[in-house]
């Protein structure tokens, strides 16, 4: 039955969902619609909040975050010793079973760990696996390197909890309720009971899930060969170099330039310790690429090929920013928003007990529009954080109820997979069906979450 349903699931995904680009063009004009109708803004000002300073170019400084964490991510994977690295786990698998057990574990962990770090790793580990076990469905394996991604925000990279850990947090978005002092501990967000426990059943519960999905011999569809061709090295001749040639090669240069960078790794660490930004992570891959790629030649090879694959996320994010901007306009008369209008109407039907619950659903359906962790707080912390504490609500459970639901929905939104699909070699409609189902467990493990604690 379990099966019936997840190759159901893949089937309408395969057949309906299109293009990821398409998919944001659809929502595009969805958010459009919506605003018109349920704001009672213009359609000439739903338009001047799409292409518009907070709109279509608001997210061009995270455009180029993706970007390399997309480059930096594969050109480290095509130095020969992190090649190997990987190859030793995937070669450990050795069955279709273990391969996507395994995958699914160490994407999850990873993520939990650092997001930037988790969506690039568990896809190359995934590639390597492919490489590897004959016989192991590739959509599978792939949806399951993404899936362990649901739990970012719960980890300890998470935006949220660690925003508003920060004094003026809180007060910046509900200044009638928390003073500039107030803060929330991570002990009471990602560190408490309630999340370790959701976290715990999701990272150790969800490669059992994906090894239930795995298909039949009939429905099981194997990489092919071609996407898994990687260019071949170029054999150098140092008799043939000329100066320049010596110069991109120069061991100086490169020590230097490894030097510097690693002296502010270490200088990063001790000052944030694990709390890595996505500059800091993008840093470090830049960095340990070059020291495995040996000379900085090879690096900015690697980085040329790496490159290529970059084209869905720069066309593609700048759409979503103006799904954003017009999510967040407001109508300049009432002051109401789209989204305010989706978290107003969660609020107005939750008690004490259900809200945290209708705060996790409502974050979900927003996140479709906004997947942005720090736009999702932007968006609905100012409605949210004061009606919880209105009513009596932890505001610790409220903020990771934010949270949550911003990670939640990202499995059938291809916002974040992009890179995955990128280094994978395929579109959204072959992995979401799967994702579906990482959905559903992972929904019903969180409302569980908020409703038992």
């Amino acid at each position: 039955m379990f099966k019936k349903f997840t190759n159901g699931c893949v089937k309408v995904m395969s057949k309906y969902l299109p293009d990821a680009f398409i998919f944001a063009i659809v929502l595009t004009i969805i958010t459009f619609v919506g605003g018109v109708t349920l704001t009672g803004q213009s359609s000439f000002e739903m338009i001047k909040h799409w292409a518009g300073p907070k709109g279509f170019f608001g997210l061009l400084a995270f455009t180029m975050q993706m970007v390399l964490v997309l480059v930096l991510g594969s050109a480290m994977a095509q130095a020969p010793v992190f090649k190997r690295l990987l190859q030793r786990i995937a070669k450990a698998t050795k069955t279709p079973v273990r391969g996507i057990m395994i995958t699914a574990f160490v994407s999850v962990v990873a993520c939990w760990i650092n997001w930037g770090f988790g969506l690039v790793i568990g896809a190359l580990l995934a590639k390597e696996v492919a490489r590897e076990v004959k016989g192991i469905d590739y959509r599978l394996l792939i949806a399951s390197a993404y899936s362990g991604f649901v739990v970012w925000h719960a980890g300890i990279s998470g935006s949220i909890p660690l925003q508003v850990a920060n004094e003026g947090a809180l007060a910046a978005v509900a200044p009638d309720v928390f003073d500039k002092t107030f803060t929330i501990a991570t002990s009471q967000t990602i560190f408490s009971p309630m999340n370790l426990v959701i976290s715990g059943i999701i990272i150790f519960g969800l490669p059992f899930v994906c090894k239930a999905m795995i298909p039949d011999k009939e429905h099981t569809i194997e990489v092919d060969p071609a996407r898994l061709i990687e260019p071949e090295p170029v054999v150098e001749e140092p008799s043939k170099f000329t100066p320049a040639d010596k110069m991109e090669r120069s061991k100086i240069l490169w020590i230097i330039i490894l030097v510097m960078g690693f002296v502010y790794i270490i200088y990063n660490f001790t000052k944030v310790g694990l709390n890595l930004s996505l500059d800091f992570v993008n840093f470090i891959f830049m960095y340990v690429g070059i020291l495995l790629h040996g000379t900085l030649r090879r690096y900015i090879d690697a980085i040329n090929e790496a490159a290529k694959s970059a084209g869905g996320i720069i066309l593609q994010f700048p759409f979503y920013a103006g799904i954003m901007g017009m999510m967040t306009g407001a109508n300049p008369e009432t002051g109401i928003s789209l989204a305010g209008v989706i978290s107003t109407a969660f609020v107005s039907i939750s008690n004490q007990t259900t809200f945290p619950l209708f705060t996790f659903w409502s974050a979900g359906i927003v996140n479709f529009f906004v997947p942005s962790g720090g736009g999702q707080w932007a968006v609905q912390a100012p409605i949210m954080m004061p009606a919880g504490a209105a009513i009596g609500v932890d505001p610790a459970k409220t903020a990771m109820a934010i949270a949550w639901g911003d990670a939640w929905t990202n499995m059938i939104q291809p916002f974040w997979a992009l890179p995955a699909l990128s280094i994978a070699g395929l579109s959204a409609k072959d992995i979401m069906g799967y994702c579906v189902i990482t959905l559903l467990f992972s929904g019903i493990v969180i409302s569980a979450g908020f409703i038992i604690f």
